[in-house]
């Protein structure tokens, strides 16, 4: 496989065919769940069909595509028991989303509408008691436990041998913790209105730098039995790139194509997200433009004439400019420690491209 150019795929999930499957891992676990819930109760068959639509029907399968390289590149075979095992985190990150747009309140995710807008919609449609909102959001909630309950099973009944998952048990417990604790410090910045680069920071390295690279490179790494000095260099690699990850994430919330996104232009003013790139047009606004952004961030109301006039102040102010720049030192980080590391020469053409993927969003 060569580095760049023609011989490369076009994308890093290509390699070892490995995003078909993830894709097929997480098709036959589910199709196991099936029976389980439409026994207890006919009733259960939309929540079935909505984690089935949900899971499988999009997503960049980063955090497979990391565990899974990350083992390569420790010298780990090949297997479908492993591509099993790391696709639990696709169900992970399907009880995060669904938390996650229920938390903010987000009509759509991935085109489709958010699942606590799904169970809304149906409690409308069949004429039930109460509210409909609050049917949607204790939807969402056990759905949402319910991927995280079988991320669990998944990742532990995939077959891969027993000390090797023991190995890999406190990264993936570690993961968990951390990205909860990410989200109620974005939930808690958003109430207390904390535009601190300081706490933008560290929102990001908890709730997504970790989570979507470093961790994932870990649990590979662990299931591998790598040695210390490589997972040493994994963390070197993904937390820089991790963090980019995110910032570019929070460039697209504001200023991303919708049909590239899935979500509404500009939602992520309309949520009041604490971001990077909000920190730092709140730490170079003048007066004018930061009555602006208190004013109007976070307004759910928020109209196309508003979401131009925010990005214009957070333009004006540099921050966009000054989040790309750091976007792209970070990612000169992440680099330079891939290339130290000793990492199978089979993974490290991988590992390289899935950085680029990651911060061009080209998965």
């Amino acid at each position: 496989m060569t580095n760049a150019g023609a011989g490369r795929p076009s994308s890093p999930l290509d390699t070892a065919n490995l995003g078909a499957r993830v894709e097929k891992a997480l098709d036959e676990f589910l199709a196991r769940q099936r029976p389980r819930l439409t026994d207890i109760d006919g009733a259960l068959l939309p929540v079935v069909e909505a984690l089935e639509g949900f899971v499988l029907g999009g997503g960049k399968r980063m955090r497979p595509a990391f565990a899974y390289w990350g083992y390569r590149g420790a010298g780990g075979a090949d297997g479908e028991r492993l591509v099993a095992c790391v696709a639990s985190l696709e169900l992970l990150q399907a009880s995060a989303l669904i938390h996650d747009d229920l938390i903010d309140g987000s009509d759509t995710r991935r085109g489709d509408p958010s699942v606590h807008r799904r169970f809304a919609g149906q409690h409308v449609a069949n004429a039930w008691s109460g509210s409909a909102a609050e049917f949607g959001a204790a939807a969402a909630i056990l759905l949402g436990d319910l991927c995280l309950s079988w991320s669990d099973e998944l990742f532990c009944s995939a077959g891969l041998p027993v000390e090797a998952v023991m190995r890999a048990r406190p990264v993936f417990d570690a993961m968990r913790t951390e990205v909860m604790a990410g989200q109620y410090l974005d939930v808690l910045a958003q109430a207390s209105r904390d535009t601190t680069l300081e706490r933008a920071g560290k929102v990001a390295r908890y709730k997504s730098a970790k989570y979507t690279v470093e961790r994932p490179l870990l649990i590979g790494a662990a299931l591998a039995d790598a040695p210390a000095e490589l997972s040493a260099a994994y963390s070197a690699y993904g937390l820089p790139l991790g963090e980019a990850f995110q910032m570019r994430d929070d460039v697209l919330g504001v200023f991303g194509d919708p049909v590239r996104t899935g979500k509404p232009a500009g939602d992520d003013l309309r949520e009041g997200k604490r971001t990077y790139l909000i920190a730092a047009a709140y730490e170079s606004a003048d007066p004018a433009q930061r009555s602006l952004l208190d004013a109007r961030l976070g307004d759910p109301g928020l109209d196309a004439e508003g979401v131009a006039a925010l990005r214009q102040v957070i333009d004006d102010t540099g921050a966009l400019a000054r989040t790309e720049e750091r976007i792209d030192r970070l990612a000169a980080e992440a680099a330079s420690a891939l290339a130290a590391a000793e990492v199978d020469d089979a993974a490290r053409p991988v590992l390289e491209h899935l950085a680029t993927a990651a911060i061009q969003r080209a998965l």
